[in-house]
C-alpha cells in the first residue's frame, strides 16, 4: 500500500485513524490558561444553571458557558474530595508507581526526568486507546528504552515494530522524534507547558500531563473523561466538539486545579471521568463529588432528564466505505518447495498516513470490482513500481483468492479482497538484485519466520492470519482428494 503516481493507496494497518491529512493527535486545544487558586476564584454572577423554577429544568448552553464557574465554596470541597477519593480508589498502574504518591519534595533532578518520561509514554500511548491494551505495552517500551536517551539512540524501525498493534503510528514517531529533539538540545527535559509545547508531537494536553504531574506545575488537563465530568458538574449541554466550548473546559479545569497536588487532582479528575463518570452508565451513588453535580440534581427534579443527556451527544460523521485489493507475494527459487519460500513487502513513504510502515503490495479501487480487473490492477502495480511483470519474468506457481476482510476505522470501513500469489522467479537473485535496481518503492522480501515478528499493523497480520489458514486447509484438502480417486480407481478395476 504505497503512494504512486498511478495508484491510490489502501489503509492496512491496526486500529487506522484518518486518512493522510491525520489530525493532531492532542486530545483538545486549549487557549492559554490562567490557573486561578481557591482564593482567587469567583461566585458565578447570575447563577443561569439554577432554573429551577420552571417546571421542565434547563441546562447550560454555549452562550451562559462563558458565565459559569466554580463558587468558593465548590472549589476546596470538589479538591478535598475528589483527592480522598483518589488517594483510596486510584488504579495500580505501572506508570503511577514512578511517582512518589503527590509528595515531590526533594526529588532529584534524574528522578524527576525519569517521572516526566514515564508520563509522556503512557499518556501518549492512552491517547485513543484502552488502559488495558496500553500496559503491557508500556511496560515492553519502557524494558526496552528505560531513558528518553535510551530512546534518542533507536531507529524508526524499532519503535513501529514494538507498536505494532497499538494504532495511530504517528504517535510513535512523534515519540521517537521528540525525544532526539529534546537530547540533541543537550539541556534538561522541559519542565512547564510552554517549553514542553515546543517538542514535536507535544500537544496542550501532553503538555500539561507532564508539567503538572511530574514538575507540579499548576495547569490543568483536558480529555474526553474531564469534559464529560465538568459538564456534568454544571449540567453544561454545549457541543463539547465545539472550539469556544473547548475553550471554557479548559478555564474551568483551570480553575479546579489544586495548586497543592496538581498532578493528582488532574489523574483523580480524568480517573473519575474513567471509572464512575462514564459516558453510559455512571455511578452517581459512589461518585465523590455527586453533591456538587448540577446534572444530577436536575434528574431528581424533572424525571424527564438524565445525568447521561450531558455533554451532549455530537453525531459521528458516517463512516467512509474503501476497497482495496490485497496481494500476498510469495517467492520461491529453484524447486517449488514452499519451505525457501520469501514473502514480498513493501515500506509506505516517510511521510503522510502510516508512515515507513511494512505492507503487502495493495492498491486502493475505485470501488467494487470483480476478481479480473481486481487482478489487473495488481499486476499493472507490481510492473510499475517494482519492475516485476509476473507473465513475463516468472511463472506463477500458484493464484488464488483467500477471501475478504472489512477493516474497520474511526471513518472507513475498509474491504480488502486478498489473494495469494506464488511466483517462481526466472533468474532468481539476479532477477531479484534487478528489481532492487527499477523499483520505485522500498522493497524487501522476507521469510515466514521473520514475517511472524515484523512490526506489522494489525490489518496486516489479520491478512497473514487469513493466508496461513487459507494453506493449511488447502494443504489438508489434497490428500484429502488423492484418497477419493484413489477410491474410485480401485472401485473401477474391481468393476472390471
Amino acid at each position: 500500500m504505497i503512494a504512486h503516481s498511478n495508484f491510490k493507496t489502501s489503509y492496512l494497518a491496526g486500529k487506522g485513524h484518518s486518512p493522510p491529512n491525520l489530525p493532531s493527535m492532542r486530545r483538545s486545544s486549549p487557549p492559554p490558561t490562567t490557573v486561578f487558586t481557591k482564593e482567587e476564584a469567583t461566585e458565578s454572577p447570575t447563577m443561569k444553571r439554577c432554573r429551577q423554577a420552571k417546571s421542565k429544568a434547563e441546562p447550560n448552553t454555549l452562550g451562559d458557558i462563558e458565565d459559569i464557574n466554580f463558587s468558593k465554596k465548590e472549589i476546596p470541597e470538589i479538591r478535598s474530595s475528589l483527592l480522598k477519593w483518589y488517594d483510596e480508589n486510584k488504579r495500580d498502574l505501572p506508570w503511577r508507581r514512578i511517582s512518589k504518591n503527590g509528595d515531590n519534595d526533594g526529588v532529584s533532578v534524574e528522578e524527576r526526568e525519569r517521572m516526566a518520561y514515564a508520563v509522556w509514554v503512557s499518556e501518549v500511548m492512552l491517547q485513543q486507546t484502552r488502559v488495558q491494551t496500553v500496559i503491557d505495552y508500556y511496560n515492553r517500551w519502557m524494558e526496552k528504552w528505560p531513558t528518553i536517551h535510551h530512546l534518542a539512540k533507536a531507529d524508526i524501525e524499532e519503535v513501529n515494530e514494538l507498536w505494532a498493534g497499538l494504532g495511530y503510528y504517528r504517535r510513535a514517531r512523534f515519540l521517537l522524534e521528540g525525544a532526539k529533539m529534546i537530547v540533541e538540545d543537550k539541556t534538561e527535559f522541559p519542565k512547564t507547558v510552554s517549553s514542553l509545547r515546543k517538542v514535536k508531537g507535544i500537544g496542550d494536553y501532553t503538555a500539561g500531563a507532564i508539567a503538572s504531574i511530574a514538575f507540579n506545575e499548576t495547569v490543568p488537563v483536558v480529555d474526553g473523561n474531564v469534559i464529560r465530568v465538568i459538564a456534568r458538574l454544571k449540567a453544561l449541554s454545549s457541543n463539547p466538539k465545539d472550539s469556544k466550548t473547548v475553550k471554557n473546559f479548559w478555564k474551568l479545569a483551570g480553575r479546579l486545579v489544586d495548586p497543592s497536588r496538581p498532578g493528582d487532582f488532574n489523574q483523580a479528575l480524568m480517573e473519575l471521568g474513567a471509572t464512575v463518570c462514564t459516558p453510559l452508565g455512571p455511578s452517581c451513588s459512589t461518585c465523590p463529588i455527586s453533591h456538587q453535580c448540577h446534572a444530577l440534581l436536575l434528574s431528581t427534579k424533572d424525571k424527564s432528564v438524565q445525568v447521561t443527556d450531558y455533554p451532549m451527544k455530537v453525531v459521528k460523521a458516517k463512516q467512509r466505505r474503501d476497497f482495496s485489493a490485497v496481494s500476498v507475494v510469495e517467492i520461491v527459487e529453484g524447486d517449488v518447495s514452499q519451505s525457501d519460500s520469501r514473502f514480498l513487502l513493501i515500506k509506505r513513504p516517510d511521510k503522510g498516513l502510516l508512515a515507513g510502515l511494512w505492507e503487502f503490495p495493495s492498491v486502493l479501487l475505485e470501488g467494487e470490482t470483480d476478481l479480473a480487473s481486481r487482478r489487473e490492477t495488481i499486476d499493472n502495480f507490481l510492473k510499475q513500481s517494482l519492475g516485476l511483470d509476473i507473465r513475463k519474468s516468472c511463472k506463477i506457481v500458484l493464484r488464488e483468492e483467500v477471501g475478504e476482510y472489512v477493516h474497520v476505522f474511526s471513518h472507513i470501513r475498509l474491504k480488502m479482497c486478498i489473494e495469494l500469489l506464488i511466483l517462481n522467479l526466472k533468474g532468481g537473485k539476479k532477477f531479484m538484485q534487478r528489481m532492487q535496481e527499477s523499483a520505485t518503492l522500498t522493497w524487501k522480501y522476507v521469510d515466514g519466520e521473520a514475517l511472524s515478528s515484523l512490526g506489522l499493523t494489525s490489518g496486516v497480520r489479520k491478512v497473514c492470519t487469513m493466508v496461513e489458514k487459507f494453506k493449511q486447509n488447502r494443504s489438508n484438502s489434497v490428500p484429502a482428494k488423492r484418497r477419493k480417486r484413489q477410491k474410485e480407481k480401485t472401485a473401477n478395476e474391481m468393476e472390471c
